[in-house]
């Protein structure tokens, strides 16, 4: 495909034809915003967006994060679920300890207030005085 464009610049150039091929017809186009030895600027107002394989990539080291955040959650949970059991255990036999003690201190206390008690003292003492013989 040839185009054909007549150029009309100056006196001695008057119906000078040339002939123009698509890649040429194409340059002519590009060259008038870009000359040489000019200085030029190319604004593009596309927004950068993130790519399918990128935001794939994001989505799964977030989702490991998370995991580790919850991972860690659950040791530190299980760390002082040990450390409550040990406690209840402890407890217990506590518990246990300070129950016979309270029943040996009852022991004591009634010894005491029977041999101190008014009725206790009048009592007499038994003694054997025989012994049955079949």
């Amino acid at each position: 495909m040839f185009l054909v464009a007549k150029k009309a610049t100056g006196n001695n150039q008057k119906g000078k034809t040339k002939i123009m091929t698509y890649s040429s017809s194409l340059a002519s186009g590009r060259g008038q915003y870009m000359r040489r030895n000019q200085n030029t600027t190319k604004y593009s107002s596309n927004e950068k967006s993130i790519g399918p394989v990128s935001n794939t990539i994001i989505l799964i080291v977030l989702a490991c994060l998370l995991g580790l955040l919850y991972l860690t959650q659950v040791t530190k949970t299980n760390a002082f679920g040990y450390q409550i059991d040990t406690l209840n255990k402890e407890q217990k036999v506590l518990q246990q300890e300070y129950d016979e003690l309270e029943v040996a201190s009852a022991r004591l206390q009634s010894v005491e207030r029977i041999e101190e008690s008014k009725p206790a003292n009048q009592l007499v003492s038994v003694a054997p005085s025989a012994t049955i013989q079949d």
